[in-house]
């Protein structure tokens, strides 16, 4: 299992790693720093599917979760819900290192 997570944190730290260098290109060409929003990506991949998260939050938990907790966070800048999010995985699958035989 420990094996599922830290591989969930690489593909979250390769996005943050994409979302940040686009950032960084859109940053470099228009001479001011632009941080895209993740919801910004979000609408730009898949519009239709945020209405339908939206939508499922607001009839299944509670509108107040969506407004408050959700939409708050995906305002965010992408690259940092995505670093955020592969350090959260990386710390869940972290496993320590076993000790080998133990010399007596």
């Amino acid at each position: 299992m420990a094996f599922f997570f830290r591989f969930l944190s690489l593909l979250a730290l390769v996005l943050a790693i994409a979302a940040g260098t686009v950032d960084a290109v859109l940053s470099v060409s228009s001479s001011s720093v632009v941080l895209t929003s993740l919801e910004a990506d979000w609408v730009a991949v898949d519009p239709g599917s945020l209405t339908l998260v939206e939508a499922w939050i607001n009839h299944y938990i509670h509108p107040q979760a969506w407004q408050s907790g959700l939409a708050v966070i995906i305002q965010q800048p992408a690259f940092a819900i995505f670093l955020a999010l592969s350090l959260l995985l990386w710390m869940i699958g972290y496993r320590r290192a076993t000790l080998g035989a133990s010399s007596a």
